[in-house]
C-alpha cells in the first residue's frame, strides 16, 4: 500500500514536508548572513551569536510545553496559531532597525517555530501506520535537509544581491502558503490526551532552567557564568521532583525511567546536534574571514553537506524500517565522527577540496543517524505521548544546536573576546574553530555508545 493512498496522508505529508523545509532554510541562510548582520550593526562576535542563538533557545524552551499543550488541547490548532506567529515574525525580523530589536523578534520567531516542531512530527505519527512510519519521517528529514541545502546557495545569493533583510523577507510567502494548504486540506484533530490537566507551574521552572544554563554560558568564563549555570541545574533539578509528583505532568518522567530506547535516543540526539549545529556557523565565518569568499561563495560550498544528508536520509529512514533503527544510526554517528577529526587541524592553508570532503562525510553521516533515530523515538512511545516525544526530541534537536552554538560563543569570548572579528585576531580565531572541532569530536565519539546502548525497538 502507498503512503499516498489517502488524502489525510497526502495533506499531512505536504504540510509538514513544506514546514520542515521552511524553517532550516532560513537558519542556514542566517549562518552565512551574520557577517553582513554584524557589520551592519557594528557588534562583536559574541553578540553576534545570539542572533542565532535568542531563537534557538526561545524554541528548546517551549517546544515540551507546546507539545504537550498539543496532545491535549488539539495538535493542528497548536500547529496552525504557531505557522502564524512564525510568519508575522519573520517580516518583524526583516524590519528590526536596532540588534536588540532584531533579537527579540528571533526570540518571539522562536516560540512560533516551537508551535510548528512540537506538533509535525506527531501529527504525521498520527496519520501514518507503524511500518510505513520509517519511510515517511525520512522524507520528512530529506526536506529539513534540503531546506538546509538551499539555505547557504540562495541565502547567500540573497545576501549579496539584495541585503540580509530579504534572508527573512523570504519566508512570508511560504509561510502564508502554508497556512492556506492548512486550512483548505488539513482534515481533523487530534488530541490523544483530552481532558487532561497543562501543567504550568512544571512549564515555567522548565523554561527558567534553559535560560538560566544558556545566559550562564555566554557569561563564561566569568564568574557570575557558573553561578547562573549552577542555578539553571538547580531548576532543572527542581523540575523533575516536580514532574515525578504532579498528577498531568507536563513531562512524563517515566517516558526516561523505564523506557531505555526513548531515553537512549533523545540522549545520543542531543550529543549529535551539539556536536555538529556550529560547524556551519564556525565555516561560514572560516570561509569569509579566513578564505576572503563572498556570502554566495561561502554558501555554494558549504551546500555539500545537507545535499548529502537529503539524498541519504529517505534511504535511511525507509531502511530503519526493515532493521533496528540503532545499527543504521551508530553507523551514522560514526561517520559524523570522523568528519569532525578531519576539520582538527583547519588552518589558512586548508585546500577547498578537504574541506568539502569532510563536509560530505558529516553529511552522509548525518543523513544516516537522523531519520532512524527518530523513528526509534517515536516508535517507542505510546500514541497519547506523540506530541511530548515530538516535542522532546525537538527540544533535544535545539538543546544540542544550542549548546554547539554555546561552546562556540565560549570559545569566542575565551581566545577572541568581545570585539569584532578582525585581520588582527584571525590567528586567535582559528585557534578557537580548532578547539571547538576537538570537543565536538569528543562528543560525538561519545554519542556512538549511547546509539548502541539504547536496546531494540523491534518486538517491543
Amino acid at each position: 500500500m502507498s503512503i499516498f493512498d489517502s488524502p489525510a496522508k497526502k495533506s499531512a505529508l505536504l504540510v509538514f514536508t513544506l514546514t520542515s523545509l521552511l524553517t532550516p532554510f532560513m537558519a542556514a541562510s542566517i549562518n552565512i548572513a551574520l557577517p553582513q548582520i554584524g557589520e551592519y550593526f557594528a557588534i562583536d562576535a559574541v553578540l553576534l551569536s545570539w542572533v542565532a542563538t535568542s531563537f534557538l533557545l526561545t524554541a528548546a524552551m517551549f517546544l515540551v510545553p507546546f507539545g504537550r499543550m498539543a496532545d491535549i488541547y488539539g495538535r493542528k490548532k497548536i500547529f496552525t496559531i504557531g505557522i502564524l506567529a512564525y510568519t508575522l515574525f519573520s517580516l518583524a525580523c526583516g524590519l528590526s532597525t536596532s540588534v536588540t530589536m532584531l533579537i527579540v523578534f528571533r526570540v518571539l520567531q522562536g516560540i512560533g517555530s516551537a508551535m510548528i516542531f512540537g506538533t509535525g512530527i506527531a501529527i504525521l505519527t498520527s496519520v501514518f501506520p507503524a511500518d510505513e512510519r520509517g519511510q515517511v519521517l525520512g522524507i520528512n528529514v530529506a526536506a529539513v535537509y534540503f531546506g538546509l541545502s538551499a539555505g547557504p546557495f540562495f541565502g547567500g545569493l540573497l545576501t549579496e544581491h539584495l541585503g540580509w533583510r530579504s534572508v527573512f523577507y523570504v519566508n512570508v510567502p511560504v509561510g502564508i502558503l502554508i497556512v492556506l494548504i492548512v486550512l483548505w486540506r488539513l482534515r481533523g484533530e487530534w488530541a490523544e490526551a483530552k481532558g487532561e490537566r497543562f501543567d504550568l507551574f512544571g512549564s515555567f521552572i522548565y523554561c527558567i532552567s534553559l535560560v538560566l544554563i544558556m545566559y550562564g554560558f555566554s557569561l563564561l568564563p566569568n564568574l557570575p557564568g557558573f553561578w547562573f549555570i549552577a542555578a539553571g541545574i538547580a531548576a532543572v533539578l527542581l523540575f523533575v521532583w516536580w514532574e515525578l509528583r504532579v498528577e498531568s505532568p507536563v513531562f512524563n518522567m517515566n517516558l526516561f525511567r523505564k523506557n531505555s530506547v526513548f531515553a537512549l535516543s533523545n540522549l545520543a540526539a542531543l550529543v549529535n546536534y551539539a556536536a555538529t549545529y556550529a560547524v556551519t556557523f564556525l565555516l561560514s565565518l572560516y570561509l569569509q574571514y579566513i578564505k576572503g569568499f563572498g556570502a554566495e561563495s561561502a554558501g555554494i560550498i558549504l551546500v555539500s553537506r545537507p545535499i548529502v544528508m537529503a539524498v541519504t536520509s529517505v534511504f535511511a529512514g525507509r531502511l530503519s524500517d526493515r532493521i533496528e533503527p540503532r545499527v543504521v544510526a551508530s553507523i551514522g554517528m560514526a561517520l559524523v565522527t570522523v568528519g569532525l577529526v578531519l576539520l582538527i587541524p583547519i588552518g589558512s592553508s586548508t585546500s577547498l577540496g578537504f574541506i568539502i570532503t569532510a563536509l560530505m562525510i558529516l553529511g552522509l553521516g548525518f543523513g544516516l543517524f537522523s531519520s532512524p533515530n527518530m523513528n526509534a523515538i517515536m516508535g517507542s512511545v505510546e500514541r497519547k505521548y506523540y506530541g511530548v516525544a515530538s516535542g522532546t526530541a525537538g527540544t533535544m534537536r535545539l538543546l544540542g544546536q544550542m549548546f554547539s552554538m554555546g561552546i562556540a560563543t565560549l570559545l569566542f569570548a575565551v581566545y577572541i573576546g568581545r570585539v569584532p572579528i578582525t585581520p588582527s585576531n584571525h590567528d586567535v580565531f582559528l585557534s578557537s574553530v580548532r578547539a571547538a572541532f576537538v570537543i565536538f569530536s569528543a562528543l560525538c565519539f561519545a554519542g556512538i555508545f549511547a546509539s548502541l546502548a539504547r536496546g531494540k525497538l523491534r518486538g517491543r
